[in-house]
């Protein structure tokens, strides 16, 4: 078992603001998570690792320069997702990291990079796992600069539609399954 606070009051000690909006926030996305895993028994999903991975999502933000969240770092805030991945890992967590590198959005394609010149490597960043959809999922209801409320589905698929249809259409297929 993962002492997820542990890992974020460690990345967090010198931030109390950063780090109150990131469990907060966290904590969102982690009961929809668990919720949608409840009511999803038929896709088996591993909840003690579903509960710990959306903890840790967003660690990533603290190295991004996102003033507006009490992120004082240097990085462009689209890298936060990369940025977690490589915190998780050097914790040794590595099947954590991958669901941080993989819910920007709804999963960056090696297309959407390339098209968009993103800061990111040159490889694809969908979700692959159950795990990694469900908390990439929960995680498009839940802004960290609008703490304490939650997206309706019509909502999370306008702020998607920025991106690009695909998004929007493999978020609605998400809601089918995960919570028709």
């Amino acid at each position: 078992m993962v002492d997820v606070h542990k890992i974020i009051e460690r990345y967090c000690a010198d931030n109390k603001m950063l780090k109150d909006i990131l469990l907060e926030h966290s904590i969102q996305v982690t009961e929809r998570a668990l919720c949608i895993a409840k009511n999803n028994k038929q896709i088996n999903l591993d909840v003690e690792f579903l509960a710990e991975a959306a903890m840790l999502h967003d660690i990533g933000i603290v190295l991004t320069d996102a003033p507006g969240i009490a992120c004082l770092g240097n990085e462009p805030y689209i890298r936060h997702g990369i940025l977690g991945a490589e915190i998780l890992r050097k914790e040794g967590l590595e099947r954590h990291a991958r669901v941080c590198e993989r819910h920007t959005g709804t999963g960056l394609t090696l297309k959407i990079i390339e098209e968009r010149n993103l800061p990111l490597p040159r490889k694809d960043f969908s979700p692959e796992s159950w795990e990694e959809i469900v908390i990439c999922y929960a995680d498009k209801f839940y802004s960290k600069s609008k703490l304490g409320t939650e997206k309706t589905p019509e909502q999370v698929a306008h702020s998607l539609a920025k991106h690009g249809e695909e998004g929007v259409r493999r978020f609605w297929q998400w809601k089918e399954v995960l919570e028709p």
